[in-house]
Formats: structure tokens, sequence, C-alpha cells
């Protein structure tokens, strides 16, 4: 098992993202995923910026971390060939550690261009053609690609790495995981749902990585994180279609009214107590994740990193060589 760090484009500076990406390196994470918004889910949260130009920074600012978008939608906001475009730099500042992970994305960023937002078939369909695209693209050359959604004529990127970055596709559903058995490098999940991971291993998932997204809030008591967590991501308790239908952080925020702390503890492990966090990365171990990346709910990402450097990757065996544990 590998574990990750969720770089939360909604809650931080984009200095501090990158900062954090390096923190993340030096406590001896393997990878990070790195959130792609237009606009964070509720405004408490506060922070959008363009993920593309922090992803070109993390790359001069670390040298081991591997990284993804966790995850892009390539096919409203932004069309397929500016993503093959931009993966393909990625890549090629960060030799062998950028992989792009995709997903039919949320109305919440994809609205905005004032175009109809489709509904969930429909999405999944757009989303295998817009990997279709990339993967052209990335082949080299002049290309042309006339779809049912996109239209790509005699465009060609020079700038490619040696050799394509892998695709991860997200799934939250048996007909996404369908979809990233066929077609992705490997699957992602905000989930520790069995069925999907078999439906992904069952169509053509089988040996592929699968990443999963474990969210949790640090703090020196329970009840700080508590208040830190409810405050901060309530959205964690809204899930289901619903998650990606609301259009505004504006109706996350009226959706998200009656949920409590009790409640939202039911989604994050808060507090310091090390056994909810290594219970919580468990479940998606026994899903059958095998890269589990961890959200710090919150500002306290420093006393995240301690935290986890001193009592859970030890606990889980996960110190890499060479590197210093944190001391107590």
């Amino acid at each position: 098992m590998k574990l990750g760090y969720a770089i939360a484009s909604e809650e931080h500076q984009p200095r501090d993202l990158v900062r954090y990406a390096q923190m993340a390196e030096e406590a001896g994470f393997s990878f990070a995923l790195i959130s792609d918004h237009y606009h964070p889910w509720i405004d408490q949260q506060g922070h959008s910026p363009f993920v593309w130009s922090v992803i070109g920074a993390i790359a001069e600012a670390t040298s081991r971390i591997e990284l993804g978008t966790g995850v892009t939608c390539p096919t409203t906001r932004i069309h397929p060939a500016i993503i093959a475009q931009a993966a393909a730099t990625s890549a090629v500042m960060m030799p062998g550690r950028f992989f792009l992970g995709v997903g039919t994305g949320e109305a919440l960023n994809e609205h905005i261009l004032g175009q109809q937002w489709p509904p969930a078939n429909r999405r999944l369909e757009m989303l295998e053609e817009a990997i279709e695209v990339i993967r052209l693209l990335w082949q080299g050359g002049y290309k042309s690609h006339y779809g049912r959604f996109y239209t790509v004529e005699n465009a060609r990127i020079y700038t490619l790495p040696e050799s394509p970055p892998p695709v991860v596709v997200a799934a939250s559903g048996p007909e996404s995981a369908e979809l990233a058995g066929r077609v992705g490098d490997a699957f992602c999940s905000t989930s520790p749902d069995e069925e999907v991971v078999r439906r992904f291993n069952d169509t053509g998932g089988a040996g592929k990585p699968r990443y999963g997204m474990v969210t949790v809030c640090w703090a020196s008591d329970e009840a700080s994180a508590r208040v830190t967590a409810l405050k901060q991501w309530p959205n964690a308790a809204i899930g289901g279609q619903l998650s990606q239908e609301l259009a505004l952080p504006l109706f996350y925020e009226q959706a998200a009214e009656t949920v409590t702390e009790d409640h939202i503890a039911e989604f994050i492990a808060c507090g310091p107590d090390a056994e909810k966090h290594i219970e919580m990365i468990n479940k998606y171990a026994a899903g059958g994740f095998d890269h589990i990346c961890v959200h710090q709910v919150g500002p306290d990402q420093e006393g995240f990193f301690g935290f986890y450097q001193r009592e859970i990757m030890p606990a889980l065996d996960l110190v890499p060589s060479g590197l210093q544990r944190v001391r107590a």
C-alpha cells in the first residue's frame, strides 16, 4: 500500500499548496493528488487557484513525490485537446512522476460557460471520448478527430514526455467503474465500495492501481477537530448524485445546513486518536485500494504531517528508508 497526500486547492493559497507538497515529500508520502476546481465547495473554504499553474510550481519544488490531478474534468469547461497539452507539459516537467486523473466533473465547476449540464450517462460518454482525444494527441504528429462531442483538426503537441502519463479514471458507481476498467490505467474513488472495485477489476482493471481518498481532521483534541471539520468541510456529508448537480457554493452550504458535528464525524476522522485514522485507512485497504490519499481538513497542515510521520506511517510500516521520523 502507498500513502498519499491530498492537496486541497479549495482551502489554501497557491503558494501554500506548493509548500505543503514539499512537506508531504519530506514526510515520506509517496504521491499527492491535487484538486482541480473553478469554485470551492463552500465559500468558507475560500480558494480555487488554477491547478496547472500550481502543478508547474510543484514540479520545480519537489523531486520525488508523484503528483496527479484529483481529478480534472476534460469535457466541458476545458476541451480535452487543451488538457492533453497541459498534462503533457506537466509530465515533461515531472519525468515519471505525473499522472492525469480525470472524471465527469460537477456542475459546481463546469456550468460557468453557460453550457447545458449533461445527465450522468452523457457525461460518461463524453469522458470516454475525451480520453480518446487526449491519448490520440499524446501519440505525436498532426492529429484530427471528428467525434460525437469533440472536434480536433490538425493539432500537434510538440512538447511530449518520453512516455505518456497514466490516466486515472474516477469512479463512484458501477457504470463509471466499468469505464475506468475498460479505458483507464487506474481508477480512484472517494468511497471504499467493494462492489465498485469488483466492477473495475471485472471489466479490465485487475492488476491496475486503485486510488482511494480518506478525509481526516487532525488536531490536538477531538472537540476542536470536529468544529473545524464541520466549518470547513461539511460537504463531506453530501453524497450521491446531489454532489454533482449543485451549481453554486451557496447551494452546498444550504444542503449542509442540517449537518451536525456528530454527523460529520461519521465521514471525517477527527482528532489525535491514531486508531481512528488507521481504521479509516484500513477500510480502503480492505476494500481493495492500494493507493490511499489522505486529505487533512483545515489550516493545521504542519501538525498533520508531524502526526502522520510519528504515529501513522510507523504503524502502517510505511516510513521509506532514508527519511527521518519526527520525534515526539
